[in-house]
């Protein structure tokens, strides 16, 4: 069965671009015929930044290429939450903010950029537990944090988009969904990624339980995934500088089909949600890594990017699932025909 609810095909425009250059990015964009973006790293003139680093003069110049490129960004990239929740060496690299000094500045930075380009989501974490420690003695603490974080992206008219990640507190869907549950805020919703869990050693079972498990509190999803040649085996802790194996969402361990003919059904619902938030609608956010992923990013060049989207394309057709890409009408009225 098909759902008449269109799905808004968006991406990480960093992903796509050699060098992370505004055309480059915005170019690929465009003529794979998308119409949304999310903005993480980019150089708008001055070396590449983190969306979150940029001056004046490039959001400037990034507001001006929007028009020029017909494009709109979708969320903010941020890398918010992705820091420690306390402040001890645990052998990880990751660096710790106090939180109050942490929500005045980075907090407020992402909402105000997320205004200026438009957007009414920004996308962030669930903070870090000392590695090897017992996440559940931290949990109450994250779920203060990010709820804080999701009352001043409300003050600012936002979203905050918790997304299920690997060595984080909400690092499976069970464990986001308990964590929406209990910050229970309209401004709080959950981002769900296949590849996130299954590089987790989760089979497609599994993984379909916790995407099940998020529905209550989703907002948008992001897709990638993971296919690792020596199978499954559970990981406690991920090392995100070495994992290779992302791979397009036709031929992963995330079991999409299956997830998206699901998702059909839930469509609806779910863009009655977000539209309630100020948001267009539903969207999907191509973050492939299919040329590498890490901590804070990926690459798929302009080739992996194509090839990854046209993956979902037809996971989403097989699916039932309508979405919509540029075509010859779009030009004829930009050109007033």
């Amino acid at each position: 069965m098909s759902s008449t609810t269109p799905l808004l095909l968006s991406g990480f425009a960093d992903e796509a671009a050699n060098q992370k250059t505004i055309d480059q990015q915005f170019s690929a964009l465009a003529a794979l015929g998308m119409r949304y973006f999310s903005i993480r790293f980019i150089d708008a003139g001055n070396g590449v930044k983190n969306v979150m680093a940029l001056d004046d003069a490039e959001i400037a110049l990034v507001k001006e290429k929007l028009t020029e490129y017909g494009l709109t960004v979708s969320s903010i990239g941020s890398p918010i939450g992705k820091s420690k929740l306390c402040d001890v060496d645990d052998g990880t690299t990751t660096a710790y903010r106090p939180f109050a000094e942490y929500l005045q500045d980075e907090v407020a930075r992402a909402c105000e950029l997320a205004n200026t380009f438009g957007t009414k989501l920004i996308r962030g974490f669930s903070f870090y537990h000392p590695k090897g420690s017992d996440l559940e003695t931290h949990f109450a603490q994250a779920v203060d944090q990010v709820g804080q974080i999701a009352d001043v992206c409300d003050q600012h008219g936002l979203t905050y988009g918790l997304e299920v990640e690997a060595n984080l507190v909400g690092q499976t869907g069970q464990l986001l969904a308990r964590m929406h549950q209990e910050i229970a805020r309209d401004a709080l919703v959950t981002i769900f990624d296949g590849g996130n869990l299954v590089m987790q050693g989760f089979s497609e079972e599994e993984v379909f339980q916790q995407y099940v498990a998020m529905k209550p509190g989703l907002g948008w999803i992001h897709i990638k995934d993971f296919k690792d040649p020596a199978g499954s085996a559970r990981v406690t802790h991920v090392d995100e500088e070495t994992i290779k194996h992302f791979v397009p969402a036709d031929v992963g361990q995330s079991g999409h089909l299956a997830i998206m003919k699901d998702f059909a059904q839930f469509l609806p619902e779910l863009h009655e949600r977000m539209a309630k938030r100020g948001v267009p609608g539903v969207f999907a956010d191509m973050e492939p890594h299919v040329k590498g992923g890490g901590q804070f990013g990926g690459f798929s060049g302009p080739d992996g990017f194509g090839v990854a989207l046209r993956a979902f394309c037809r996971v989403c057709d097989e699916s039932g699932i309508q979405y919509r890409l540029r075509d010859f009408s779009d030009i004829q009225a930009d050109r007033g025909f």
